[in-house]
């Protein structure tokens, strides 16, 4: 019908764009906690430390954090959110294998955590890698170095919240540093002892011929722990264990890899870590096995997950949780 006070052919007016939803702003917060998580966390052990490696991933939103943010905000503000989870009473600080932190560094990520959490932070690779650009490195296993520029600040920077220092070796080691498993023992032995550590160091080995006696004896005699590590290239963590010969105190377990993956490829394929991709129940069991066996008998136990190793490290740990939780009813 035609308008009686217009213009029939006038245009018609133009609609105006719609606007964007806009984005949430503010600090990140911790994600409501359901009814059986918060249940879950009541019945777990205070000697039980799960943590995750690292915490900046926005894909955690909705079970870690309140709301997806950018991957930068989440690294710089989410250890505050992630710290209140009460399952998640540890965190793996990763970045300072590539390069050493100082004691200002670790007393920021201390001030957002409670007093009953406790950081496992990897040491410098440059003490554990026998090369550094191709060339020999002088700093392997330098004890004096270790000990004030690498130890020193992060137990002056955490405090009682420092947990256990991870001395991750690189894998394929023999042959790139040219010594035989009995020299690896004896030099490894002398840095722990010159090294004097206060807190447990547990160290990372991959190389199946360098778990020896000889190197079970030098963690022994230095109050160091083997780091029983989930990953394709070692042992099982059952045969890890059974060849420490003791129990360790404290049980540091690191659940790294998916079978069957580089690294590179299980982080393409389970970005963005929002979900389970590909379970491990075997891991889980075994994994539960020995956490349970160590909190029976009064130990502490750390257990960090990676998201490659299932897809998503929060909820590894959070399935991890109810399965050692049930086998100690």
């Amino acid at each position: 019908m035609a308008d009686l006070f217009g213009d029939d052919d006038a245009p018609p007016p133009t609609p105006k764009p719609a606007r964007a939803p806009r984005k949430p702003t503010g600090p990140i917060g911790p994600a409501p906690l359901s009814a059986e998580l918060a249940a879950l966390a009541a019945r777990t052990s205070s000697k039980l430390y799960l943590g995750t490696s690292s915490w900046y991933f926005p894909g955690w939103a909705g079970f870690v954090y309140n709301r997806a943010a950018p991957e930068a905000k989440v690294s710089r503000e989410g250890l505050r959110a992630y710290a209140q989870h009460p399952l998640l009473r540890s965190v793996s600080i990763d970045r300072a294998f590539y390069q050493p932190l100082n004691i200002g560094d670790y007393a920021r990520y201390t001030a957002q955590v409670g007093e009953a959490f406790r950081f496992t932070v990897k040491a410098y690779r440059g003490l554990t890698d026998p090369q550094m650009e191709g060339a020999p490195n002088p700093l392997f296993l330098d004890a004096d170095y270790a000990r004030e520029a690498i130890l020193k600040p992060f137990l002056e920077g955490c405090g009682v919240k420092a947990g256990v220092w991870v001395m991750q070796f690189s894998p394929d080691l023999p042959r790139r540093a040219r010594f035989s498993p009995a020299d690896f023992a004896e030099r490894l032995g002398a840095f722990l002892q010159r090294l004097q550590s206060p807190i447990p160091v547990a160290v990372e080995i991959r190389d199946c011929e360098l778990l020896t006696p000889g190197y079970f004896a030098a963690l022994k005699a230095n109050a160091a722990v083997h780091c029983v590590n989930v990953h394709p290239t070692g042992l099982s963590v059952i045969e890890q264990v059974k060849r420490i010969g003791h129990r360790p105190e404290p049980l540091v377990i690191r659940w790294m890899l998916q079978a069957g993956f580089a690294y590179e490829e299980a982080r393409e394929k389970y970005r963005p870590f929002d979900k389970l991709v590909d379970e491990d129940p075997a891991t889980r069991a075994a994994v539960a096995k020995l956490a349970r066996r160590a909190l029976d008998a009064g130990g502490t136990v750390y257990v960090i997950a990676n998201n490659k190793a299932e897809g998503s490290a929060p909820l590894t740990l959070f399935k991890l949780a109810a399965v050692i939780a049930g086998e100690m009813r």
